[in-house]
């Protein structure tokens, strides 16, 4: 099951990278296409897509991998004990917020596809196509709330912790600047 999951959350990962790589080549499309005199209107509105695809498909990766913004001011100050309890604390009120997320995402995802919801930019497409990655990425993360909650629970190390102590280890402190 955790190689499953480590795959799924690195999958979403290069998925995200995909979407990055997208943006540069529409972006830079489009410049060239203004310049030559065509109309690249339509970029715009992929490149917004785009941009929510990357930024939600690569929450579950970074947040595993110490990249997420967390609340370690007040965590990396305490004792273990009072740490588990607060990480406890943290994590459930996570997976509590990142679950409301998720329902809504999928409900208004959903009601995008029932209601035959048309994107009214240059691309008329049904929204509900872009909207899957705001879900996809939305649950994902949530799942990777609820591993990292079920670590904790059974004693422990978060692998957030573990894989940051691991490249600070290893003299690597470019991802705390």
């Amino acid at each position: 099951m955790r190689r499953a999951l480590n795959r799924t959350f690195d999958a979403a990962a290069y998925l995200a990278a995909a979407c990055v790589l997208a943006i540069l080549v529409l972006m830079i499309g489009a410049s060239v296409g203004r310049a030559m005199g065509w109309r690249v209107g339509a970029a715009n509105d992929i490149v917004a897509w785009l941009c929510a695809a990357a930024a939600f498909l690569a929450m579950a990766h970074a947040f595993k991998n110490g990249d997420f913004v967390r609340v370690t001011l007040l965590l990396e100050t305490l004792k273990p004990g009072p740490r588990r309890f607060f990480e406890i604390v943290s994590l459930s009120v996570a997976v509590v917020a990142v679950g409301y997320l998720a329902y809504w995402a999928a409900r208004f995802t959903w009601e995008s596809w029932k209601f035959d919801d048309i994107a009214g930019g240059m691309v008329a497409i049904p929204m509900w196509i872009p909207q899957t990655s705001f879900v996809v990425g939305a649950v994902l993360f949530w799942l990777a709330i609820v591993d990292e909650l079920v670590i904790v629970l059974r004693g422990g190390e978060p692998t957030y912790v573990r894989v940051v102590a691991e490249r600070h280890a290893q003299g690597d402190f470019s991802a705390d600047l």
